[in-house]
Protein backbone atom coordinates (compact mmCIF):
# COMPACT_ATOMS: atom_id res chain seq x y z
CA UNK A 1 0.00 0.00 0.00
CA UNK A 2 2.24 2.94 -1.48
CA UNK A 3 1.65 6.52 -1.03
CA UNK A 4 3.92 8.27 -3.06
CA UNK A 5 2.25 11.42 -3.95
CA UNK A 6 1.65 12.58 -0.67
CA UNK A 7 3.76 14.57 1.28
CA UNK A 8 4.72 13.22 4.59
CA UNK A 9 3.22 15.34 7.20
CA UNK A 10 3.60 13.66 10.47
CA UNK A 11 2.53 10.84 12.44
CA UNK A 12 1.70 7.63 9.65
CA UNK A 13 -1.12 5.75 8.89
CA UNK A 14 -2.52 3.18 11.04
CA UNK A 15 -2.83 -0.46 9.63
CA UNK A 16 -4.92 -3.50 11.13
CA UNK A 17 -6.25 -6.32 9.93
CA UNK A 18 -8.92 -7.16 12.36
CA UNK A 19 -10.43 -4.14 13.59
CA UNK A 20 -9.57 -0.77 13.52
CA UNK A 21 -11.39 2.62 15.63
CA UNK A 22 -10.83 6.40 14.86
CA UNK A 23 -12.44 9.17 17.08
CA UNK A 24 -11.26 12.48 18.14
CA UNK A 25 -9.98 11.53 21.69
CA UNK A 26 -7.80 8.92 22.64
CA UNK A 27 -9.78 7.01 25.18
CA UNK A 28 -12.64 7.11 23.51
CA UNK A 29 -11.13 5.18 20.44
CA UNK A 30 -9.35 2.81 23.37
CA UNK A 31 -12.94 1.87 24.38
CA UNK A 32 -14.14 1.66 20.80
CA UNK A 33 -11.21 -1.13 20.28
CA UNK A 34 -11.80 -2.61 23.79
CA UNK A 35 -15.05 -3.89 22.48
CA UNK A 36 -13.79 -5.47 18.80
CA UNK A 37 -11.07 -7.13 21.08
CA UNK A 38 -14.22 -8.56 23.10
CA UNK A 39 -15.63 -9.59 19.70
CA UNK A 40 -17.65 -6.99 19.86
CA UNK A 41 -19.31 -5.38 16.38
CA UNK A 42 -18.25 -2.45 14.37
CA UNK A 43 -21.58 -0.82 16.08
CA UNK A 44 -20.65 -2.39 19.45
CA UNK A 45 -17.59 -0.42 19.04
CA UNK A 46 -19.20 2.50 17.75
CA UNK A 47 -21.46 2.86 20.65
CA UNK A 48 -19.07 2.41 22.84
CA UNK A 49 -16.75 5.12 21.49
CA UNK A 50 -19.69 7.58 21.43
CA UNK A 51 -20.59 6.71 25.13
CA UNK A 52 -16.79 7.51 26.04
CA UNK A 53 -16.52 10.66 24.02
CA UNK A 54 -20.35 11.96 26.05
CA UNK A 55 -18.39 12.58 28.82
CA UNK A 56 -14.12 12.69 27.79
CA UNK A 57 -15.41 15.49 25.12
CA UNK A 58 -18.15 17.00 26.62
CA UNK A 59 -17.94 20.41 24.14
CA UNK A 60 -18.51 18.55 20.99
CA UNK A 61 -21.08 15.61 22.04
CA UNK A 62 -23.37 14.37 25.26
CA UNK A 63 -26.77 12.64 25.43
CA UNK A 64 -28.27 15.15 24.88
CA UNK A 65 -27.76 15.27 21.56
CA UNK A 66 -28.16 13.79 18.38
CA UNK A 67 -26.48 11.29 15.97
CA UNK A 68 -26.53 10.12 12.55
CA UNK A 69 -25.19 6.60 11.17
CA UNK A 70 -24.11 4.93 8.11
CA UNK A 71 -23.38 1.07 8.23
CA UNK A 72 -22.24 -1.09 5.45
CA UNK A 73 -21.00 -4.60 5.30
CA UNK A 74 -21.36 -8.01 3.77
CA UNK A 75 -24.68 -8.08 4.68
CA UNK A 76 -26.51 -4.80 4.83
CA UNK A 77 -27.74 -5.04 1.25
CA UNK A 78 -26.14 -1.68 0.60
CA UNK A 79 -25.54 0.91 3.18
CA UNK A 80 -27.98 1.23 6.02
CA UNK A 81 -28.74 5.26 7.19
CA UNK A 82 -30.06 5.31 10.98
CA UNK A 83 -31.92 8.98 11.77
CA UNK A 84 -31.35 10.10 15.16
CA UNK A 85 -32.13 13.21 15.27
CA UNK A 86 -34.93 14.84 17.55
CA UNK A 87 -37.33 16.49 16.21
CA UNK A 88 -39.33 20.16 17.64
CA UNK A 89 -41.04 19.73 21.07
CA UNK A 90 -44.51 20.13 20.60
CA UNK A 91 -44.94 23.30 22.40
CA UNK A 92 -42.08 24.74 20.22
CA UNK A 93 -44.12 26.77 18.22
CA UNK A 94 -43.04 30.18 16.49
CA UNK A 95 -45.73 31.76 18.89
CA UNK A 96 -44.11 30.00 22.01
CA UNK A 97 -41.13 31.49 21.40
CA UNK A 98 -42.56 35.61 20.58
CA UNK A 99 -44.40 34.94 23.88
CA UNK A 100 -41.01 34.49 25.53
CA UNK A 101 -39.70 38.09 23.87
CA UNK A 102 -38.17 35.89 20.93
CA UNK A 103 -38.93 38.56 18.30
CA UNK A 104 -36.17 37.99 15.52
CA UNK A 105 -34.67 34.75 16.66
CA UNK A 106 -34.10 31.73 19.05
CA UNK A 107 -31.44 32.68 21.31
CA UNK A 108 -28.10 30.71 20.54
CA UNK A 109 -27.70 29.43 24.66
CA UNK A 110 -29.61 28.68 27.50
CA UNK A 111 -32.81 27.24 28.02
CA UNK A 112 -35.08 28.20 25.50
CA UNK A 113 -32.07 27.14 22.93
CA UNK A 114 -32.88 23.21 23.90
CA UNK A 115 -36.26 22.84 22.57
CA UNK A 116 -35.18 19.51 20.26
CA UNK A 117 -35.44 16.06 21.89
CA UNK A 118 -32.09 14.47 21.90
CA UNK A 119 -31.70 11.37 19.52
CA UNK A 120 -28.07 10.17 19.90
CA UNK A 121 -29.70 7.27 22.52
CA UNK A 122 -32.00 6.01 20.62
CA UNK A 123 -29.94 5.91 17.31
CA UNK A 124 -27.52 3.68 19.60
CA UNK A 125 -30.68 1.58 20.25
CA UNK A 126 -31.34 0.54 16.72
CA UNK A 127 -27.72 0.47 15.89
CA UNK A 128 -27.49 -2.63 18.57
CA UNK A 129 -30.75 -4.10 18.06
CA UNK A 130 -29.69 -4.72 13.80
CA UNK A 131 -25.98 -5.47 14.74
CA UNK A 132 -24.44 -5.57 17.86
CA UNK A 133 -23.06 -7.93 19.55
CA UNK A 134 -22.07 -7.97 22.83
CA UNK A 135 -24.67 -7.41 25.96
CA UNK A 136 -25.83 -3.63 26.27
CA UNK A 137 -24.64 -2.54 29.03
CA UNK A 138 -20.88 -3.96 28.64
CA UNK A 139 -20.54 -1.05 26.20
CA UNK A 140 -20.96 1.44 28.80
CA UNK A 141 -18.33 0.53 31.40
CA UNK A 142 -15.67 2.75 30.66
CA UNK A 143 -18.34 5.97 30.53
CA UNK A 144 -19.25 5.24 33.14
CA UNK A 145 -15.72 5.12 34.82
CA UNK A 146 -14.57 8.26 33.44
CA UNK A 147 -17.77 10.04 34.57
CA UNK A 148 -17.44 8.52 38.29
CA UNK A 149 -13.99 8.52 38.63
CA UNK A 150 -12.69 11.30 36.37
CA UNK A 151 -10.43 12.05 33.36
CA UNK A 152 -7.97 14.24 32.70
CA UNK A 153 -8.80 17.53 30.47
CA UNK A 154 -7.51 17.55 27.30
CA UNK A 155 -5.85 20.16 25.14
CA UNK A 156 -9.01 21.06 23.15
CA UNK A 157 -11.14 20.67 26.21
CA UNK A 158 -9.17 23.43 28.27
CA UNK A 159 -9.25 25.65 25.13
CA UNK A 160 -13.16 25.49 24.58
CA UNK A 161 -13.33 25.93 28.67
CA UNK A 162 -11.39 29.15 28.57
CA UNK A 163 -13.24 30.39 25.28
CA UNK A 164 -16.86 29.53 27.07
CA UNK A 165 -16.10 30.28 30.33
CA UNK A 166 -18.10 33.31 30.18
CA UNK A 167 -21.14 31.86 29.39
CA UNK A 168 -20.92 28.42 31.71
CA UNK A 169 -21.01 30.77 34.49
CA UNK A 170 -23.90 31.74 33.60
CA UNK A 171 -25.93 28.42 34.20
CA UNK A 172 -25.35 27.35 38.06
CA UNK A 173 -25.60 24.00 37.42
CA UNK A 174 -23.40 23.74 34.51
CA UNK A 175 -21.01 26.10 36.15
CA UNK A 176 -20.07 23.69 39.07
CA UNK A 177 -19.05 20.41 37.15
CA UNK A 178 -17.30 22.73 34.50
CA UNK A 179 -15.50 25.11 36.30
CA UNK A 180 -15.58 23.39 39.81
CA UNK A 181 -15.17 26.30 42.64
CA UNK A 182 -15.02 29.19 40.14
CA UNK A 183 -11.91 27.70 38.68
CA UNK A 184 -10.73 27.21 34.87
CA UNK A 185 -10.03 23.42 34.64
CA UNK A 186 -6.28 23.30 32.88
CA UNK A 187 -4.82 20.72 30.45
CA UNK A 188 -4.13 17.22 32.40
CA UNK A 189 -6.69 17.91 35.37
CA UNK A 190 -9.34 16.18 36.52
CA UNK A 191 -12.74 16.69 35.82
CA UNK A 192 -15.58 15.04 37.26
CA UNK A 193 -19.03 14.27 36.42
CA UNK A 194 -21.02 11.79 39.29
CA UNK A 195 -24.65 12.70 38.15
CA UNK A 196 -23.49 12.14 34.18
CA UNK A 197 -22.53 8.55 35.50
CA UNK A 198 -25.58 8.33 37.20
CA UNK A 199 -27.69 9.01 34.20
CA UNK A 200 -25.03 6.70 31.71
CA UNK A 201 -26.01 3.40 34.43
CA UNK A 202 -29.40 4.35 34.21
CA UNK A 203 -28.60 3.62 30.39
CA UNK A 204 -27.02 0.82 30.60
CA UNK A 205 -29.37 -1.14 33.28
CA UNK A 206 -32.69 -0.02 32.07
CA UNK A 207 -31.97 0.25 28.02
CA UNK A 208 -32.62 3.70 26.09
CA UNK A 209 -36.19 3.55 26.66
CA UNK A 210 -36.60 3.28 30.09
CA UNK A 211 -32.92 4.70 31.10
CA UNK A 212 -33.43 7.73 29.16
CA UNK A 213 -36.70 8.21 27.48
CA UNK A 214 -39.31 6.93 29.13
CA UNK A 215 -38.70 6.88 32.86
CA UNK A 216 -37.49 8.72 35.61
CA UNK A 217 -34.20 10.60 33.45
CA UNK A 218 -36.75 11.81 30.82
CA UNK A 219 -38.98 12.99 33.77
CA UNK A 220 -35.89 15.05 35.88
CA UNK A 221 -34.87 16.32 32.65
CA UNK A 222 -37.68 17.95 31.64
CA UNK A 223 -38.71 18.79 34.88
CA UNK A 224 -35.44 21.00 35.02
CA UNK A 225 -35.66 22.27 31.60
CA UNK A 226 -39.36 23.49 31.37
CA UNK A 227 -38.88 25.00 34.82
CA UNK A 228 -36.27 26.95 33.37
CA UNK A 229 -38.20 28.18 30.15
CA UNK A 230 -37.74 25.20 27.43
CA UNK A 231 -40.71 23.96 25.66
CA UNK A 232 -39.55 20.06 26.35
CA UNK A 233 -41.89 17.95 27.88
CA UNK A 234 -41.60 13.86 29.23
CA UNK A 235 -44.11 13.26 26.68
CA UNK A 236 -41.87 14.62 24.26
CA UNK A 237 -39.13 12.52 25.21
CA UNK A 238 -41.50 9.00 25.12
CA UNK A 239 -43.12 9.30 21.88
CA UNK A 240 -39.31 9.82 19.96
CA UNK A 241 -38.26 7.31 18.14
CA UNK A 242 -35.09 7.50 15.82
CA UNK A 243 -35.48 5.93 12.27
CA UNK A 244 -33.84 3.46 9.15
CA UNK A 245 -33.89 5.75 6.43
CA UNK A 246 -32.30 5.69 2.93
CA UNK A 247 -29.30 7.44 2.21
CA UNK A 248 -28.07 9.93 -1.01
CA UNK A 249 -25.65 9.03 -3.24
CA UNK A 250 -23.78 10.47 -6.20
CA UNK A 251 -20.61 9.23 -8.47
CA UNK A 252 -17.16 10.40 -8.36
CA UNK A 253 -14.76 9.11 -10.51
CA UNK A 254 -15.87 5.46 -10.52
CA UNK A 255 -16.51 6.00 -6.82
CA UNK A 256 -20.07 6.05 -5.03
CA UNK A 257 -20.74 8.35 -2.48
CA UNK A 258 -22.85 7.80 -0.02
CA UNK A 259 -24.33 10.59 2.60
CA UNK A 260 -27.54 10.88 4.38
CA UNK A 261 -30.46 13.38 2.85
CA UNK A 262 -32.10 16.06 4.51
CA UNK A 263 -32.91 17.33 7.26
CA UNK A 264 -28.97 16.81 6.91
CA UNK A 265 -26.71 19.06 4.31
CA UNK A 266 -25.57 15.80 3.03
CA UNK A 267 -26.62 16.86 -0.52
CA UNK A 268 -24.37 19.23 -0.46
CA UNK A 269 -21.24 17.74 0.41
CA UNK A 270 -22.64 15.47 -2.87
CA UNK A 271 -23.19 18.76 -5.23
CA UNK A 272 -19.81 19.72 -4.14
CA UNK A 273 -18.15 16.70 -5.58
CA UNK A 274 -20.04 16.35 -8.79
CA UNK A 275 -18.86 19.92 -9.59
CA UNK A 276 -15.52 19.25 -9.17
CA UNK A 277 -15.93 15.62 -11.19
CA UNK A 278 -15.70 18.49 -14.31
CA UNK A 279 -12.77 19.68 -13.71
CA UNK A 280 -9.39 18.22 -14.06
CA UNK A 281 -8.33 18.21 -10.31
CA UNK A 282 -5.51 16.35 -10.31
CA UNK A 283 -4.07 19.05 -13.00
CA UNK A 284 -3.80 21.98 -10.41
CA UNK A 285 -1.58 20.48 -8.78
CA UNK A 286 -2.70 20.04 -4.79
CA UNK A 287 -1.88 23.02 -2.34
CA UNK A 288 -2.27 25.30 -5.53
CA UNK A 289 -3.49 28.44 -5.62
CA UNK A 290 -6.25 26.58 -8.41
CA UNK A 291 -6.36 24.02 -6.15
CA UNK A 292 -7.67 26.37 -3.42
CA UNK A 293 -10.12 28.68 -5.89
CA UNK A 294 -11.54 26.13 -7.31
CA UNK A 295 -12.75 24.28 -4.06
CA UNK A 296 -13.72 27.27 -2.70
CA UNK A 297 -15.75 28.76 -5.87
CA UNK A 298 -18.08 25.07 -5.88
CA UNK A 299 -18.39 25.60 -2.08
CA UNK A 300 -20.53 28.79 -2.64
CA UNK A 301 -22.32 27.12 -5.68
CA UNK A 302 -23.50 24.55 -3.59
CA UNK A 303 -23.97 26.24 -0.37
CA UNK A 304 -26.36 28.83 -2.43
CA UNK A 305 -28.87 25.92 -2.98
CA UNK A 306 -28.35 24.35 0.42
CA UNK A 307 -29.41 27.97 2.13
CA UNK A 308 -32.40 27.85 -0.34
CA UNK A 309 -33.70 24.54 0.39
CA UNK A 310 -32.56 22.62 3.65
CA UNK A 311 -34.75 21.71 6.24
CA UNK A 312 -37.27 18.71 7.35
CA UNK A 313 -38.47 17.31 3.62
CA UNK A 314 -41.40 15.97 5.82
CA UNK A 315 -42.52 19.61 5.97
CA UNK A 316 -40.64 20.77 1.98
CA UNK A 317 -40.55 19.21 -1.09
CA UNK A 318 -36.67 19.82 -1.57
CA UNK A 319 -35.74 19.29 -5.12
CA UNK A 320 -32.90 16.38 -4.85
CA UNK A 321 -33.59 14.87 -7.70
CA UNK A 322 -32.83 17.60 -9.97
CA UNK A 323 -30.18 19.10 -7.44
CA UNK A 324 -28.20 16.06 -7.27
CA UNK A 325 -27.87 15.47 -10.77
CA UNK A 326 -25.06 15.53 -12.94
CA UNK A 327 -27.28 18.24 -15.64
CA UNK A 328 -27.79 20.57 -12.97
CA UNK A 329 -23.93 20.08 -11.93
CA UNK A 330 -23.19 20.98 -15.40
CA UNK A 331 -25.38 24.00 -15.79
CA UNK A 332 -24.01 25.22 -12.17
CA UNK A 333 -20.20 24.71 -13.15
CA UNK A 334 -20.50 27.74 -15.39
CA UNK A 335 -20.65 30.03 -12.86
CA UNK A 336 -16.93 28.73 -11.95
CA UNK A 337 -14.10 30.61 -13.38
CA UNK A 338 -10.33 30.37 -12.52
CA UNK A 339 -9.94 34.20 -12.95
CA UNK A 340 -12.32 35.52 -10.89
CA UNK A 341 -13.95 34.85 -7.24
CA UNK A 342 -17.84 34.82 -7.47
CA UNK A 343 -19.95 36.95 -4.78
CA UNK A 344 -23.45 36.63 -3.57
CA UNK A 345 -24.01 33.42 -5.67
CA UNK A 346 -27.83 33.04 -6.16
CA UNK A 347 -29.35 29.21 -5.79
CA UNK A 348 -30.03 27.63 -9.28
CA UNK A 349 -33.51 26.75 -7.83
CA UNK A 350 -35.81 28.74 -5.84
CA UNK A 351 -37.67 27.88 -2.80
CA UNK A 352 -40.08 30.66 -3.38
CA UNK A 353 -40.62 33.47 -1.24
CA UNK A 354 -37.30 35.95 0.28
CA UNK A 355 -36.28 35.22 3.36
CA UNK A 356 -33.53 35.94 5.26
CA UNK A 357 -30.89 33.26 5.28
CA UNK A 358 -29.29 32.05 8.26
CA UNK A 359 -25.39 30.91 8.87
CA UNK A 360 -24.67 27.64 10.48
CA UNK A 361 -22.68 26.95 13.53
CA UNK A 362 -21.18 24.17 15.57
CA UNK A 363 -19.31 21.52 16.64
CA UNK A 364 -19.29 17.65 16.47
CA UNK A 365 -17.83 14.43 17.21
CA UNK A 366 -16.88 11.70 14.02
CA UNK A 367 -15.91 8.83 14.47
CA UNK A 368 -15.80 5.29 12.51
CA UNK A 369 -15.09 1.89 13.24
CA UNK A 370 -14.45 -1.71 11.05
CA UNK A 371 -14.38 -5.01 12.31
CA UNK A 372 -13.35 -8.42 11.12
CA UNK A 373 -16.08 -9.63 9.82
CA UNK A 374 -16.28 -6.16 7.44
CA UNK A 375 -18.94 -4.14 9.00
CA UNK A 376 -18.22 -0.68 8.43
CA UNK A 377 -19.33 2.07 10.41
CA UNK A 378 -19.47 5.80 9.76
CA UNK A 379 -21.11 8.01 12.84
CA UNK A 380 -21.30 10.95 13.54
CA UNK A 381 -22.60 12.99 17.24
CA UNK A 382 -23.15 16.43 18.06
CA UNK A 383 -24.84 18.35 20.56
CA UNK A 384 -24.21 21.94 18.20
CA UNK A 385 -22.76 24.32 19.50
CA UNK A 386 -19.52 24.14 21.82
CA UNK A 387 -21.44 22.75 25.46
CA UNK A 388 -24.55 22.95 23.62
CA UNK A 389 -27.01 24.91 25.01
CA UNK A 390 -24.54 25.29 27.84
CA UNK A 391 -27.61 24.24 30.56
CA UNK A 392 -27.24 20.88 32.07
CA UNK A 393 -30.88 19.81 33.04
CA UNK A 394 -31.06 19.97 36.55
CA UNK A 395 -29.23 17.07 38.18
CA UNK A 396 -29.01 14.67 35.55
CA UNK A 397 -25.69 15.51 34.63
CA UNK A 398 -26.59 15.99 30.73
CA UNK A 399 -25.66 19.06 29.03
CA UNK A 400 -28.71 19.68 26.35
CA UNK A 401 -28.37 20.56 22.55
CA UNK A 402 -29.10 23.55 21.53
CA UNK A 403 -29.59 22.63 17.56
CA UNK A 404 -33.13 23.60 17.57
CA UNK A 405 -31.83 27.16 17.91
CA UNK A 406 -31.46 27.13 14.17
CA UNK A 407 -34.65 26.92 13.25
CA UNK A 408 -36.28 30.40 11.96
CA UNK A 409 -38.72 32.37 13.08
CA UNK A 410 -39.29 34.11 10.05
CA UNK A 411 -42.79 32.70 8.60
CA UNK A 412 -41.33 33.01 5.35
CA UNK A 413 -38.28 30.41 5.35
CA UNK A 414 -38.35 26.81 5.06
CA UNK A 415 -36.57 25.92 7.75
CA UNK A 416 -38.91 27.73 10.18
CA UNK A 417 -40.04 26.49 13.35
CA UNK A 418 -42.78 23.87 13.49
CA UNK A 419 -44.16 21.45 16.50
CA UNK A 420 -42.40 17.56 15.51
CA UNK A 421 -40.18 19.41 12.96
CA UNK A 422 -36.57 18.38 12.31
CA UNK A 423 -34.09 21.14 12.08
CA UNK A 424 -31.77 22.10 9.58
CA UNK A 425 -28.14 19.48 10.25
CA UNK A 426 -24.79 20.42 9.37
CA UNK A 427 -23.57 16.84 10.45
CA UNK A 428 -22.79 14.92 7.89
CA UNK A 429 -20.92 11.20 7.86
CA UNK A 430 -19.34 9.94 4.79
CA UNK A 431 -19.06 6.61 2.98
CA UNK A 432 -17.54 5.98 -0.26
CA UNK A 433 -17.88 2.44 -1.90
CA UNK A 434 -16.16 0.61 -4.83
CA UNK A 435 -18.10 -1.87 -7.00
CA UNK A 436 -20.74 -1.96 -4.22
CA UNK A 437 -18.26 -2.30 -1.42
CA UNK A 438 -17.33 0.02 1.36
CA UNK A 439 -13.99 1.38 0.81
CA UNK A 440 -13.81 4.46 3.05
CA UNK A 441 -14.94 5.96 6.24
CA UNK A 442 -14.92 9.43 6.22
CA UNK A 443 -16.21 12.93 7.97
CA UNK A 444 -15.04 15.54 10.18
CA UNK A 445 -16.78 18.13 12.83
CA UNK A 446 -16.93 21.74 12.08
CA UNK A 447 -20.60 22.86 10.82
CA UNK A 448 -19.75 24.58 7.90
CA UNK A 449 -16.53 23.13 7.53
CA UNK A 450 -18.09 19.90 6.64
CA UNK A 451 -18.46 19.27 3.47
CA UNK A 452 -15.31 21.27 2.64
CA UNK A 453 -13.00 19.11 4.95
CA UNK A 454 -14.75 16.27 3.18
CA UNK A 455 -13.78 17.64 0.07
CA UNK A 456 -10.54 17.92 0.88
CA UNK A 457 -10.18 14.35 2.05
CA UNK A 458 -11.56 13.04 -1.40
CA UNK A 459 -9.94 14.92 -3.71
CA UNK A 460 -6.64 14.43 -1.66
CA UNK A 461 -6.92 10.59 -1.65
CA UNK A 462 -8.63 10.15 -5.32
CA UNK A 463 -7.17 12.58 -7.29
CA UNK A 464 -3.99 13.07 -5.65
CA UNK A 465 -3.07 9.85 -4.42
CA UNK A 466 -2.84 10.29 -0.42
CA UNK A 467 -2.71 7.75 2.29
CA UNK A 468 -5.29 9.01 4.65
CA UNK A 469 -3.42 10.34 7.25
CA UNK A 470 -1.85 12.52 4.82
CA UNK A 471 -5.38 13.54 3.66
CA UNK A 472 -6.46 14.47 7.13
CA UNK A 473 -2.99 16.51 7.92
CA UNK A 474 -2.58 18.48 4.67
CA UNK A 475 -3.28 22.01 5.36
CA UNK A 476 -7.12 22.84 5.16
CA UNK A 477 -9.23 25.87 4.17
CA UNK A 478 -12.90 27.35 5.80
CA UNK A 479 -14.91 28.81 2.98
CA UNK A 480 -17.54 30.87 5.10
CA UNK A 481 -18.13 32.32 8.41
CA UNK A 482 -16.26 31.26 11.79
CA UNK A 483 -16.34 31.11 15.22
CA UNK A 484 -17.41 35.06 16.41
CA UNK A 485 -16.97 36.85 13.01
CA UNK A 486 -19.55 38.44 11.20
CA UNK A 487 -18.61 38.33 7.25
CA UNK A 488 -17.49 35.37 4.96
CA UNK A 489 -14.10 34.56 4.38
CA UNK A 490 -11.79 32.11 2.94
CA UNK A 491 -9.57 30.83 6.31
CA UNK A 492 -6.34 29.22 4.94
CA UNK A 493 -4.09 27.27 7.73
CA UNK A 494 -0.66 29.24 7.62
CA UNK A 495 1.06 26.40 6.47
CA UNK A 496 -0.20 27.47 3.02
CA UNK A 497 2.44 29.44 1.08
CA UNK A 498 2.21 33.43 1.16
CA UNK A 499 1.95 33.14 -2.50
CA UNK A 500 -0.55 30.58 -2.74
CA UNK A 501 -2.18 33.71 -0.62
CA UNK A 502 -1.28 36.36 -2.30
CA UNK A 503 -2.71 34.76 -5.81
CA UNK A 504 -6.09 33.84 -4.25
CA UNK A 505 -6.71 37.61 -3.08
CA UNK A 506 -5.80 38.57 -6.71
CA UNK A 507 -8.53 36.88 -7.92
CA UNK A 508 -10.67 38.07 -5.16
CA UNK A 509 -10.99 35.29 -2.47
CA UNK A 510 -11.61 37.01 0.54
CA UNK A 511 -8.48 35.45 2.35
CA UNK A 512 -8.03 35.53 5.70
CA UNK A 513 -5.13 33.69 7.75
CA UNK A 514 -5.12 31.00 10.67
CA UNK A 515 -2.91 29.27 12.85
CA UNK A 516 -1.02 26.47 11.31
CA UNK A 517 -3.10 23.46 12.87
CA UNK A 518 -6.38 25.03 13.26
CA UNK A 519 -8.85 23.25 15.42
CA UNK A 520 -11.83 25.42 13.23
CA UNK A 521 -11.04 23.78 10.69
CA UNK A 522 -12.37 20.59 12.44
CA UNK A 523 -11.27 17.21 13.54
CA UNK A 524 -11.29 14.78 10.90
CA UNK A 525 -11.11 10.67 10.87
CA UNK A 526 -11.22 8.22 8.34
CA UNK A 527 -10.51 4.41 7.84
CA UNK A 528 -9.85 3.37 4.07
CA UNK A 529 -10.65 -0.78 3.40
CA UNK A 530 -7.92 -1.99 1.27
CA UNK A 531 -9.75 -5.10 0.39
CA UNK A 532 -7.43 -7.05 -1.95
CA UNK A 533 -4.30 -6.44 0.94
CA UNK A 534 -6.75 -7.44 3.78
CA UNK A 535 -5.57 -4.13 5.97
CA UNK A 536 -7.50 -1.37 7.11
CA UNK A 537 -5.86 1.79 7.08
CA UNK A 538 -6.97 4.91 9.72
CA UNK A 539 -6.09 8.65 10.55
CA UNK A 540 -6.97 10.73 12.63
CA UNK A 541 -6.76 14.42 13.22
CA UNK A 542 -3.58 15.99 15.20
CA UNK A 543 -5.69 19.09 15.41
CA UNK A 544 -7.98 17.53 18.14
CA UNK A 545 -7.31 15.00 20.37
CA UNK A 546 -7.77 11.84 18.95
CA UNK A 547 -6.33 8.58 17.87
CA UNK A 548 -6.76 6.00 15.28
CA UNK A 549 -6.49 2.48 16.56
CA UNK A 550 -6.63 -0.98 15.51
CA UNK A 551 -5.56 -4.59 15.98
Amino acid sequence: MSHANGPRTGRPPVLASRGMVSSPHYLASASGLEALRRGGSAVDAAIATNATLCVVYPHMAGVGGDGFWLIAGPDTDGVQALHASGPAAQGATREYFREQGCTDRIPDRGPLAALTIPGAVDGWRLAHERHGRLPWADLFADAIHYARDGMAVTRSLADWLKTDEPILQQFPETARIYLPEGRLLREGERLVQPELAHTLEQIATLGARAGFYEGETARRICAAMSAAGSPLRAEDFAGYQAQWTTPISTTYRGYDVVQHGPNTQGFAALMILNLLEGFDVSAWGEGSADYYHHLAEAIKVAFADRDEWLTDPAFVNIPLDTLLSKKYADERRKLITAARALTDVAPGLRYGEEFDHQTPGGDTVYFCATDADGLVVSNIQSIYHDFGSAVVAGDTGVLMQNRGSFFSLDDRHPNRLEPGKHTFHTIIPAMLLKDGKPVLAYGAMGGEGQPQTQAAMITRLIDYGFDVQQAIEAPRWLMGRTWGTASSNLWLESRISDETARELRLRGQPVQMTAQWESTMGHAQAIRIDHEGGFFEGGADPRGDGAAVGY
